[in-house]
């Protein structure tokens, strides 16, 4: 199904900052679904008609369609409506057969204006369904018409819990057609608090209106044992956080709020909507739920990834005392052989503390392995060069790789570039060793090339050989090729499936 900025562009196409409007309101308008206990489809006008192009059901009552109405023409006697509701720039309702006093009827009939032409009820399947056509308006314009649909089939009354949800959802569908709603700066987080959580309306002066069941068991938990209802929200918060009454900061403004209210152990997310008319606050929606344990565990999860991080910077110690130790013993012995090895440990060692001094400063266990391979370069070839001028050059970037895949493959080319640097000039000379790398998504190739001799009894059998190879074939599940380089060298080319996150294989 196209998203709504290829069905905008498809059949508007919309300026930018209209389109922007659009999309801040669908991210935002399960609330206002959630509200009215209606189905909400946003329309576009386009040639000879409107096409929906973004539609939400409630999460609070029975949904009008089940099918996906998105990328749909409306019909004839739909068009009328959305078209009447663009011309008049205010919400148009439908009167149906059964009239605006039926007992089973939520929606009052303040700030709504009747449209009489239609007087039969509609039917959806086997229900009776109340419609209503509300333009968006943005900058002053109406740029596109949002209806609401509500199953309106069961007889029964409203509950006070219903009716106050329905006249919150009429504040802000006043709102949306005022072009003052979807809030420029709205934002959810996590543990994002939806209607059904709770629910609290207030008026301009912060004094409570209505308490849903849900938003009064959050509040008990948290302390309030008397009822919110005629007291201001401000005297409630300030004794929730030990301030003096009247010396609490102002809980309302016109820009929307998020907020963690912790009590006796407790965490209650509270989301605060404004409420807007012409550019005055008439009120705010708050929506609650308690995130105690939702925000225990974002605890322990900062607490464990900061062990994690403090295991690798104490193991990347460890190992640079360990490469500092065989550094001396290596200073000590008289044996060319016994030196070489030493120095050869200690490199691959140092190699290792690279990473793990890299992942000690990441949360989530990946290397940025672009900054981990210069300095690997950089040590291997001051280390094996010796007395060659041998520079190392690195084409292409890496990206991030988990932890046991940086690990495997910066021991890789630290075997592969002190190769190429101690053998492939082993007669003296200059040179550049080029480290490539071609990274297609979850595909990387590398390939170590240098300008030196180049191989005359293939890649040999000796230690560093083996630890590639293994490397390659086992840790990383690659495959690995030596070759002569075309214009003389050595060609080295890896070629394997990167591993993203920590719980991936790298194979």
């Amino acid at each position: 199904m196209p998203t709504l900025s290829a069905l905008s562009q498809r059949y508007g196409p919309l300026p930018p900052a209209d389109l922007e409007w659009l999309q801040l309101l669908t991210g935002d308008w399960q609330v206002l679904s959630d509200l009215a206990f209606a189905d909400l489809v946003l329309w576009l006008p386009s040639e000879g008609g409107f096409v929906a192009i973004a539609q939400c059901r409630p999460s609070t009552g029975s949904t009008v369609y089940d099918d996906d109405v998105v990328g749909s023409v409306a019909s004839p006697r739909q068009c009328a409506q959305l078209q009447a509701a663009l011309d008049e720039r205010r919400p148009l309702r439908l009167r149906s057969s059964w009239g605006p006093s039926t007992a089973t009827a939520p929606w009052p009939s303040t700030s709504v204006v009747w449209s009489a032409p239609d007087r039969q009820p509609h039917w959806y399947g086997d229900f009776a369904v109340r419609e209503e056509v509300v333009p968006v308006v943005h900058d002053g314009r109406p740029v596109a018409v949002m209806s609401r649909h509500a199953n309106v089939g069961g007889a029964r009354t409203p509950s006070r819990l219903e009716l106050n949800y329905v006249e919150a959802a009429d504040d802000m569908v006043g709102m949306v057609a005022r072009g003052e709603y979807p809030l420029p700066v709205s934002r959810a987080g996590s543990g994002s608090p939806r209607v059904g959580d709770g629910m609290m309306r207030v008026d301009a002066e912060a004094t409570v209106l209505y308490v849903s069941p849900n938003a009064l068991s959050c509040l008990h938990r948290l302390g309030v044992q008397d009822d919110p209802v005629g007291r201001s929200l401000v005297d409630i918060s300030a004794a929730l956080v030990g301030l003096e009454v009247g010396k609490a900061p102002p809980m309302l403004s016109k820009a929307p709020w998020w907020v963690d209210v912790e009590s006796h152990g407790v965490t209650v997310a509270v989301r605060g909507l404004p409420l807007t008319e012409d550019g005055d606050l008439t009120g705010a929606v708050l929506l609650c739920r308690d995130v105690s344990e939702l925000r225990r565990r974002e605890r322990e999860l900062v607490t464990k990834d900061a062990t994690i991080r403090e295991i690798h910077h104490r193991v990347k110690n460890n190992l640079q005392t360990v490469a500092a130790l065989l550094r001396m013993q290596s200073r000590r012995v008289t044996s060319s052989d016994a030196r070489a090895a030493l120095t050869e440990a200690m490199r691959r060692v140092a190699t290792i503390a690279l990473v793990h001094e890299a992942l000690s400063q990441n949360p989530d266990e990946t290397v940025d392995f672009d900054d981990v391979v210069r300095l690997v370069l950089r040590l291997t070839a001051d280390a094996a060069a010796c007395e060659n001028q041998v520079s190392t050059v690195l084409e292409g970037t890496f990206g991030h790789l988990c932890a046991k895949g940086a690990t495997a493959l910066a021991l890789v080319l630290t075997e592969l570039v002190t190769n190429a640097v101690e053998h492939g000039f082993a007669d003296g000379g200059s040179g550049t060793v080029r480290v490539v790398v071609d990274r297609d998504d979850d595909q990387l190739q590398v390939e170590v090339v240098d300008d030196g001799r180049g191989l005359t009894d293939g890649p040999g059998d000796g230690l560093g050989t083996q630890i590639v190879s293994t490397l390659v074939a086992n840790e990383l599940g690659g495959s690995i090729v030596w070759r002569s380089g075309p214009q003389g060298g050595t060609s080295v080319v890896i070629q394997m499936q990167v591993c993203l996150s920590r719980d991936e294989p790298v194979g």
